[in-house]
């Protein structure tokens, strides 16, 4: 649950901080003192969307920041500790979630001192508060709306069936586009066969080589260069091989320093190392004249070599980037080819897939229907006790499935919300006939069966009392008081009727010294709480008759609360 709130430089509120308890937590204040500030706050801490806009003006930026107990529930704890696991976050009993926003736009979020993600901080608010605010109650009237509740109202039974059906409707688009692929080819039969064997046979014909185009490429090289090489080898044999030159030198140097090395045998090892070197210079001489008999420099062969690579280069282009690639495609395209030659034969089969996949995918789409009708049967009949609960004791509300007449990616029903608020009323669906505080009741009841079903520890209801007084309000008041015997409740509202249920009363207001606004935020008891609901109650000024009222609602609120076994969690 919140245990703390801290909201700096964010639009009117300077600087405010406010602990919060266990049970039913309430938030109230003037029309414009900052209520809704307030939850745009929280909501940017959650990881909504954080606008410079927000940044109180003269400031450099502003920071949101909540400090969570997750020692609660168990499940919950266990989907925290897994996620900050997976995140490499420290774990504590505490979890100290923090938001900022810079004037250049630039977000920084955080959990327990680590860097996060806007996405990881989206994820651990899904599992720590669940925020209701006015225009969940307009997403009630959206056409996914009632399969999501449905969906959850199922549990674990209707979870492993849906994931069945995601399965098969899979297989299912997959044998269909499949069909359709093949069926395209029939049209385009002819065309794609002739285009098809043309490229099997371009590439086939060029008898392509592993190692081939790097062979040519050194060639091309030394080719390109063959009369160079031929100049420069004849000069070399020339200078070896002539009168005067470098073997006869030789020649004549070993053949001096040999005529007298019987006098110093010194000399010898000389005479050696000249015989040596004319040998070498010898046979040197006799492979250059080899190279110059065996030359292959031919014009004609750079020509062939070039037009070789030529088509290499084409091949590459159309086919893959070398030899291996050019290969993989003239499979694939054989291939093709082959499954176009039996395209009928592959039709069928697919034909036949697609027959098998359908049929496997309407048993699951029934067992999801059926599963579905179940779930909304105990739901509508749940909400319906809750409404009545809520001062409509001849509300009704029901589920209605339809066959969409298709398959689609969440099952073959049309789910829709019918409700009538009066007897003798038939229903209708939701969206036509509810008015704006009978959808904030429906929205309740709902909220209500879901909170019985486990969800986030923290529950926040942004004005949910929209369109309602007087008994409703109570009833709803009522309402929100059991779900915060299991849930911490945390709710804004403008109705004395409500206000009177709170375990911790926060006031907002606004000050201003003349030149600047601000709102702040009092945590309201004894006499102070009373003086607000007698001011939710006639507005400016007092009254004896007002205080009066002030203490019955909480007085009547208390006595409910003790005769459900609710805590003040104070």
């Amino acid at each position: 649950m919140l245990k703390e709130l801290q909201v700096h430089n964010f639009a009117l509120i300077e600087d405010a901080r406010v602990e919060l308890e266990a049970g039913f937590n309430i938030f109230t204040g003037e029309t414009g003192a900052g209520k809704s500030i307030l939850i745009d706050a929280f909501g940017v801490l959650l990881g909504s969307r954080a606008s410079v806009d927000f940044i109180r003006r003269g400031t450099e930026g502003f920071w949101v920041q909540g400090v969570f107990d997750v020692s609660g529930e168990a499940e919950t704890l266990a989907a925290v500790q897994s996620l900050l696991r997976e995140q490499g976050i420290p774990e504590d009993e505490y979890l100290f979630v923090k938001r900022r926003l810079g004037k250049n736009g630039k977000s920084l979020s955080s959990v327990n001192g680590v860097t996060v993600p806007l996405a990881v901080l989206r994820a651990l608010a899904e599992l720590l508060v669940d925020i209701h605010g006015q225009h969940e109650n307009q997403a009630l009237l959206r056409p996914q709306t009632p399969r999501v509740l449905v969906d959850a109202a199922g549990g674990s039974a209707l979870a492993v069936a849906r994931q069945r059906y995601d399965a098969g409707y899979a297989q299912y688009v997959s044998a269909q586009e499949k069909l359709a692929a093949l069926q395209r080819s029939d049209t385009d039969r002819e065309r794609l066969l002739d285009r098809l064997n043309w490229e099997i046979d371009e590439i086939t014909n060029a008898n392509l080589k592993d190692g081939e185009e790097d062979e040519l490429q050194t060639e091309a090289r030394r080719l390109a260069h063959g009369s160079k090489i031929e100049s420069s080898v004849e000069k070399a044999h020339a200078l070896l091989d002539e009168d005067g030159g470098a073997l006869e030198t030789l020649a004549e140097a070993r053949d001096a320093v040999g005529a007298v090395t019987r006098y110093d045998e010194r000399l010898q090892p000389l005479y050696d190392a000249l015989d040596s070197a004319w040998i070498s210079a010898d046979e040197t001489r006799r492979e250059l004249a080899e190279f110059l008999g065996s030359s292959d420099f031919d014009p004609a062969r750079v020509d062939a070599v070039q037009r070789r690579l030529d088509l290499y280069y084409k091949l590459h282009k159309k086919y893959g980037a070398d030899y291996a690639a050019i290969q993989e495609y003239l499979a694939q395209a054989t291939a093709k080819r082959d499954e176009i030659v039996n395209l009928e034969a592959h039709i069928a089969a697919a034909q036949q897939a697609l027959a098998r996949a359908t049929q496997a995918l309407q048993q699951l789409a029934g067992d999801l229907t059926t599963l579905r009708r179940e779930a909304g049967t105990q739901l509508a009949q749940r909400v319906t006790q809750h409404l009545r609960d809520l001062a409509m004791p001849q509300g009704r509300f029901t589920v209605e499935l339809a066959d969409a007449g298709k398959f689609t990616p969440t099952g073959r029903d049309t789910l829709t919300f019918y409700f009538s608020a009066n007897q003798g009323e038939a229903l209708q669906p939701l969206a036509k006939v509810a008015s704006g505080g009978e959808l904030s009741r429906v929205a309740l009841a709902l909220k209500t069966v879901q909170s019985a079903a486990g969800g986030a520890p923290t529950m926040v209801f942004d004005e949910i009392d929209t369109g309602v007084g007087g008994v409703t309000a109570r009833k709803m008041a009522e309402k929100m008081t059991l779900i915060a015997q299991t849930r911490q409740v945390l709710c804004i509202t403008h109705l004395p009727q409500i206000a009177s249920f709170a375990d911790r009363h926060v006031y907002i207001y606004k000050e201003s010294d003349g030149t600047r606004t601000a709102t702040h935020l009092q945590v309201l008891t004894g006499g102070a709480r009373t003086g607000e609901l007698v001011r939710m109650t006639v507005g400016g000024g007092t009254s004896a008759v007002a205080e009066q009222v002030a203490r019955d609602l909480a007085t009547e609120a208390q006595a409910f609360k003790q005769a459900h076994s609710c805590g003040t969690n104070k």
